[in-house]
């Protein structure tokens, strides 16, 4: 049997690359001219998915009408909630939540990819991003049940119990897993970008070489637009009360964003982020508001990104140089917003000039 150790996932990275696929705070506008209406061969499509909003333009790829390529789309959107969803009573994932730890679990291969690639994101980011990390959320208020307050020092060490990428032991021969302990996944953080991969996949099967998927507010974009040009996306500014949109020119190639912005509490002058550091228990202090990552697969992008607002602006861009990742940081300073991004990134903001 083989078992999945530091060593193994790491030499099997290029395996599952293809399918390295939060909703994002910081938003990602498509400039489509408005006045310039799209070919009748573009279609669009648009609905409900993960508890969110999915919205899809492409070129028809054969004899395809509006309505049934959607029933087709939402058939499949479906398949995958009643795999990975944590709000489905009997989806693949809450039963796997419910097995006892130290039993070894057949799972699909879909599941089976996703946590690889989950895991593999938690060894590059050194635990800064954790599909285990639900108690944590719950214990701070940021969970399904909201609740404003801080736990004290007792109540988080007794979470980081309950919380551990590296109690995930995954046989890669088989597609088996086994829990170390009691761990609850929630793969809300990739899970999205996964699904626009899986989405775009099935397009591309389907003949389409021209299209933009997104779910979320993460995205994949292929070929050309609507327009004849490349498809161009729009990184807004935190600052509410600036109208400002950094451009950026894409073609083959995942958008995730993530951020923590808007969504937080203040008690006794001090403000905790939504985002947890599953390290520490805690949430994060750092001033990075967004960040914005593209990888051919949106879900390691969704991933990433989440890994990232964890690290802070400058843990972030030393490993995104490192492993040669394109983001965009926005940071709070004292004066508003700032920004930076790594060489990567630069090719893409450069295209726009």
């Amino acid at each position: 049997m083989l078992n999945l150790t530091i060593s193994s996932l790491m030499t099997s990275v290029g395996k599952f690359s293809q399918y390295k696929i939060k909703a994002a705070f910081v938003l990602l506008l498509l400039f489509l001219s408005a006045c310039s209406p799209a070919p009748q061969e573009f279609l669009r499509l648009s609905g409900m998915t993960m508890g969110t909003t999915y919205h899809i333009t492409l070129r028809n790829p054969g004899d395809w009408t509006e309505a049934s390529l959607k029933e087709a789309l939402d058939k499949r959107l479906g398949a995958f909630n009643q795999i990975a969803s944590t709000y489905i009573p009997d989806s693949e994932l809450s039963q796997l939540n419910r097995m006892p730890a130290g039993e070894w679990r057949q799972l699909t291969p879909m599941l089976f990819d996703i946590l690889v690639l989950s895991v593999e994101v938690s060894w590059l980011s050194n635990g800064a991003f954790d599909v285990t990390v639900g108690p944590l959320v719950d214990l701070w208020g940021f969970g399904p049940e909201k609740h404003d307050g801080s736990p004290d020092d007792a109540a988080v060490k007794k979470a980081l119990e309950e919380v551990g990428f590296g109690r995930i032991e995954l046989d890669m021969a088989d597609h088996k897993l086994k829990k170390g302990a009691p761990l609850r996944i929630d793969l809300s953080a990739v899970a999205k970008g996964y699904g626009v991969d899986a989405v775009a996949l099935w397009l591309e099967s389907l003949g389409s070489t021209d299209y933009l998927v997104e779910i979320g507010g993460e995205m994949r974009v292929a070929g050309l637009s609507p327009r004849g040009d490349q498809w161009r996306i729009g990184v807004e500014s935190p600052d509410l009360e600036v109208d400002k949109t950094t451009p950026i020119l894409l073609g083959n190639i995942g958008v995730a964003t993530s951020g923590d912005y808007r969504n937080y509490f203040e008690e006794n002058g001090v403000r905790y982020s939504h985002t947890i550091d599953p390290r520490t228990g805690r949430p994060i202090t750092h001033n990075l508001a967004s960040v914005t990552v593209l990888d051919p697969s949106c879900a390691f992008a969704d991933a990433m990104a989440t890994a990232f607002t964890v690290l802070g602006g400058d843990k972030t861009l030393e490993l995104a140089e490192q492993l040669d990742i394109p983001v965009y940081l926005i940071e709070k300073t004292e004066n508003g917003f700032s920004s930076r991004y790594s060489s990567s990134f630069a090719p893409y903001l450069e295209q726009e000039k």
